[in-house]
């Protein structure tokens, strides 16, 4: 009897510990608290990291009560990614609420390689603002509009979000000039936005932007499908469709198998690995590179062997 007493009482006393810890790891941190703090919830993170982050900002009591709550609740599956306001005055229970909605900023994952009018569908896609009218202010500044990941103010117009991107790009672009160069920071990112779409693997970049130094080097045309891709645009509702023999006598600016030299500007928004190729390019002989079925470049000297590579690999019509 006495050790069902003592048994029932250790349970009694478990639960009734359980219950003040839960309800007070519930509670706001101070209730009394004016203050707004924005807090931070990056793309990718887990519930474990979003609460192990707000008790470090001094937003909840206790991370475990967060979790469970979150998972009780099933708000786990529905935590956005950005930037709140939240205050220490909230209950817990509050907070992973709040976090479902009513960001104020948004994160936009920008990739490399996109045209502005590409970036604009991304923008069209998350941005509450957006307007058909930020094609224009985006496509004013191709090459220069630099792929990451941003975290975007809710209300932006475009121009907050091109001059974001802009200085993002600025910063990354001061980096990777420490000498001269002998080309122009237009010709250098227009060179870039080459590399960028003809190189698809990171090995490539370099070797690719030599094979175009090589070219521009003797005044040879520089033959980029890429360049006949972006003049033609959008076709069936696809970008960088491959082209057809018939497109290399398209009438453009840019159609590089008719015009000498670069392009008249960027055709697309290069990264910083394609930027520090344009400056950087391997040491090579090669004036020739096709890009095989699998995706792989090969590389060639002589158009003997550019055209026993187009041979080998299959892609002579």
């Amino acid at each position: 009897m006495k050790k069902s007493l003592v048994l029932l009482i250790t349970i009694l006393a478990i639960f009734i510990a359980g219950m003040f810890w839960w309800q007070n790891g519930n509670l706001p941190v101070n209730k009394e608290s004016q203050e707004q703090k924005t807090f931070v919830i990056a793309q990718g993170d887990n519930v474990r990291a979003i609460a192990y982050n707000l008790k470090t900002n001094g937003l909840i009591r206790d991370p475990i009560v967060f979790f469970l709550i979150t998972k009780q609740s099933g708000l786990d599956k529905k935590i956005q990614a950005g930037s709140f306001r939240l205050s220490p005055s909230m209950t817990a229970a509050k907070i992973a609420e709040s976090l479902t909605h009513g960001t104020l900023d948004i994160w936009v994952t920008i990739p490399e390689g996109f045209r502005a009018t590409q970036i604009a569908e991304v923008l069209k896609e998350n941005m509450p603002g957006y307007e058909d009218s930020w094609i224009s202010e985006l496509e004013k500044n191709e090459g220069y509009l630099f792929p990451d990941t941003y975290l975007f103010p809710k209300d932006a117009n475009a121009a907050n979000i091109v001059s974001i991107m802009m200085s993002t790009f600025e910063n990354r672009y001061s980096s990777i000039i420490t000498t001269k160069s002998n080309l122009s920071k237009e010709e250098i990112v227009i060179l870039a936005s080459l590399i960028e779409r003809e190189a698809k693997h990171q090995e490539d970049r370099a070797i690719v932007s030599s094979v175009i130094h090589n070219r521009l080097g003797i005044g040879m045309k520089l033959d980029i499908d890429a360049t006949i891709q972006y003049a033609k645009g959008k076709i069936d509702g696809k970008w960088w469709r491959p082209i057809n023999t018939s497109d290399y006598s398209l009438s453009s600016s840019y159609n590089t198998y008719r015009i000498n030299g670069l392009p008249p500007a960027p055709i697309s928004n290069p990264g910083l690995a394609s930027l520090k190729a344009a400056v950087n390019p391997a040491n090579t002989d090669y004036f020739y590179y096709i890009t095989d079925k699998s995706g792989t470049n090969r590389y060639a000297k002589t158009l003997e062997e550019q055209e026993a590579n187009i041979e080998k690999y299959g892609l002579s019509d």
